[in-house]
């Protein structure tokens, strides 16, 4: 309380003095947070994060306008370690400490819900995606009348998932027999949900689901798995796992002597790095595809489109271009644009120009209020892609089917591994 008391009184003195203090600076200056996972685990989903906040600070390098006073542009990015309680722990310091006039979150239900919550609880503005909408809405015990009054997000949900993999497995020959690897978490258990996830609309199309129950994400040994796939025929294999326990499944199923005609997996076959690790075993997997160099977007922000941007990325960093770029870029034009609509830096007003945000962005449109299943969500479109030896990558992502979404095109066609 003294030391409070203290600094309020030498900032109080350093004002009248007219002093550079750093209490009028802070004054000027308009704070974002981000949270996600740099580290850990779950830290593809980041990866691109440290290129696309530079590129922002190039952006909003002449400042932001909100409410009529022109403000200095500082993002805080803080790391989740994949880790839930840390996620919350940094959401808590952006509000509390940085006193950021918005947060922002991506990567996984393991960060974003944790910081929603956060921000929900604070009642601070906070814009979230790269977790399907139920997870993230019913993961954090949402109701759907209600709905949230802080958190806002933009991502696709597992109905369209379902239906993305289905439209792909339904072009080519298999006995329709589905074996599942949903984890003990939250992607995990919403996939698996016999209401919200695959259960109920793979059984309506005629295709058999092999379900032998949740595990640990790093587990070690799939024989359990393997030996209940090969009991029942499976051919096709889906589920929603980290990297690292693809390689494990992968590898184990070879040793085993199991091998499905179809191998599409959400999360674990997002990044190319991961691909690269399993070696011959990657070739033919397919994944979910959320955003792409062939997505027919551009930024609301710095006008690029989506090739414009993945051209940076693989040029700035030398690396191949990621999924999670387009939504971590997506993310800073919902907040420039609700931001420069806002009346003032006030939390109510802030919240209120996000729940108004209609902008065309680099992953789609973005409304909410509108084009989602209830007011806190916006849909983005998805399409299937099937991984192959490339051309100018060791291995390339091409889409092989956009039914569900038709304005993005393909490049091929699902072939049987």
């Amino acid at each position: 309380m003294t030391l409070n008391r203290r600094l309020f009184t030498q900032g109080a003195a350093a004002l009248a003095a007219g002093a550079a203090s750093p209490f009028v600076f802070a004054a000027d200056v308009l704070k974002i947070g981000y949270v996600s996972p740099q580290t850990g685990p779950l830290a593809p989903f980041g990866e691109a994060d440290k290129w696309v906040i530079e590129q922002m600070k190039a952006a909003f390098k002449n400042g932001l306008t909100v409410g009529g006073k022109k403000y200095d542009v500082q993002i805080v990015l803080k790391d989740s370690q994949s880790n839930p309680n840390r996620a919350g722990e940094v959401a808590n310091d952006l509000i509390l400490k940085d006193k950021v006039a918005l947060v922002l979150t991506a990567g996984t239900p393991e960060t974003a819900n944790p910081v929603s919550d956060a921000c929900e609880l604070n009642e601070v503005p906070c814009v979230s995606s790269v977790v399907p909408w139920q997870p993230w809405f019913f993961g954090r015990k949402g109701d759907p009348k209600r709905g949230f009054d802080w958190t806002y997000h933009l991502f696709w949900g597992l109905e369209d998932v379902i239906t993305t993999y289905t439209n792909g497995w339904k072009s080519v020959s298999t006995n329709k027999k589905v074996g599942g690897l949903f984890p003990n978490d939250g992607d995990g258990n919403a996939w698996g949900d016999k209401n919200l996830g695959f259960p109920k609309p793979l059984a309506a199309q005629g295709f058999s689901l092999t379900d032998p129950g949740r595990f640990q994400n790093g587990t070690q040994d799939f024989s359990a798995q393997i030996a209940a796939f090969k009991k029942d025929g499976v051919e096709i294999v889906t589920g929603v796992v980290i990297p690292p326990d693809a390689k494990t499944f992968l590898t184990q199923a070879r040793q085993q002597g199991f091998k499905p005609k179809v191998v599409t997996l959400g999360k674990a076959l997002l990044f190319p790095g991961a691909i690269e690790a399993l070696g011959e075993l990657g070739d033919g997997l397919s994944t979910e595809v959320w955003w792409s160099p062939s997505h027919p977007f551009a930024s609301s922000l710095t006008k690029q489109s989506a090739k414009a941007l993945a051209d940076a990325y693989e040029a700035g960093t030398k690396k191949q271009w990621t999924q999670p770029i387009g939504f971590a870029h997506a993310l800073f034009e919902v907040a420039a644009s609700a931001l420069a609509r806002s009346k003032s830096l006030k939390p109510n007003d802030v919240r209120d120009a996000v729940a108004a945000t209609q902008i065309n962005s680099v992953v789609g449109p973005v409304k909410w209020g509108g084009q989602g299943p209830m007011k806190n969500v916006s849909k983005t479109p998805l399409v299937l892609g099937q991984w192959g030896k490339g051309k100018t990558h060791k291995m390339e992502l091409t889409i092989v089917n956009n039914q569900a979404a038709p304005s993005i095109p393909t490049g091929g066609a699902l072939r049987l591994i």
